[in-house]
């Protein structure tokens, strides 16, 4: 089987380096200066255990690789890359396996319009991404939760060999016919990364992190979505943060680090706005997840940093309904 990892940024960057550290073959599809830098030097690994350059073979795009029946693909875009990465992806491979290793729940609906193998992966893996051909992992000893199972449900042969690799390979992974439970439960606890990217910490962000939370589980609640146990599941996994050198400490999530990079562009749409979606359908109010969806955009599109609203302003927009 060979892993194609499309995405290279801080999470699949992350899964292929460990991958490839235990004998897999995998290659990455990443761009820009990131991609540049991968094909000089190497993808280069930060981790608990110490830091290792890696010679990944690397391509800008689906197209600049020959597909065959081995292949597998783990799409490790941003959500609002995901459309077009998959009309890029069926162009040069046709049908071919994907594994929606994302954020959000909106990625796999996608991935099944144009593949008839979908299956979805709860990402549970401290990961940063800010500088070209550089990622780091920050847990340890297990780096990661990966289940995964096919979408809509189920699982199969294929999505077992995959869990089976990721497990040897250093991340705890298991064939979950179920899996998109776990998805909602990690939206939840996402809804609160555009909120840390846009506010500093504090009693107010706070307040703000639970309306949101709030929000979202009324929204479940009126459109009879069970979301799974993440803490239960990060208990039961021995999943941790894991102390190394200097700098090692995760600055943000990656809605932070897409503002700390200047990418334009942030997945909140597929965050806070899969809720704001979620109650516009079952009618329900949503005024601080919209209000946080709209801000965040704005933040990505000016180019403003991490940290540059103040969260008592944004509540008192969200009580005035935006």
């Amino acid at each position: 089987m060979r892993y194609i990892i499309y995405g290279a940024g801080a999470v699949g960057g992350s899964i292929g380096a460990r991958l490839h550290q235990h004998g897999r073959e995998v290659v990455l599809i990443c761009r820009g200066a990131h991609l540049e830098a991968v094909r000089r030097d190497g993808l280069t690994l930060q981790a608990p255990e110490g830091t290792a350059a890696l010679p990944i073979p690397a391509t800008g795009s689906p197209a600049g690789l020959r597909f065959g029946p081995e292949d597998v693909v783990l799409l490790t875009v941003k959500s609002q890359d995901t459309a077009r990465a998959l009309d890029d992806l069926r162009a040069a491979a046709g049908d071919v396996p994907v594994v929606c290793a994302q954020n959000g729940v909106a990625n796999e609906r996608m991935a099944l319009r144009r593949f008839s193998r979908v299956y979805a992966m709860v990402v549970l893996l401290p990961a940063t991404h800010l500088e070209p051909g550089v990622v780091t992992l920050h847990a340890g000893p297990v780096g990661g939760v990966l289940d995964a199972g096919r979408y809509p449900e189920g699982t199969d042969p294929l999505i077992q060999q995959v869990t089976a690799d990721l497990s040897a390979a250093g991340f705890s992974a298991r064939p979950d016919p179920h899996v998109m439970r776990l998805k909602y439960a990690k939206l939840v606890q996402n809804l609160g990364n555009a909120v840390q990217a846009l506010c500093p910490p504090g009693p107010e962000t706070a307040e703000l992190l639970r309306l949101v939370r709030e929000e979202a589980l009324a929204c479940y609640r009126a459109a009879g979505i069970q979301p799974g146990d993440l803490e239960a599941v990060r208990r039961e996994r021995g999943m941790r943060a894991a102390p190394r050198g200097e700098g090692s400490t995760r600055l943000g999530s990656s809605t932070w680090q897409s503002l700390a990079r200047g990418t334009g562009s942030v997945e909140t749409d597929y965050l806070n706005g899969e809720i704001a979606l979620l109650g516009a359908l079952h009618g329900v109010p949503t005024p601080y997840n919209r209000l946080i969806q709209q801000v965040s955009a704005q933040a990505a599109r000016e180019g403003h940093p991490p940290g540059s609203y103040d969260a008592a302003e944004l509540l008192a927009r969200g009580r005035a309904g935006g």
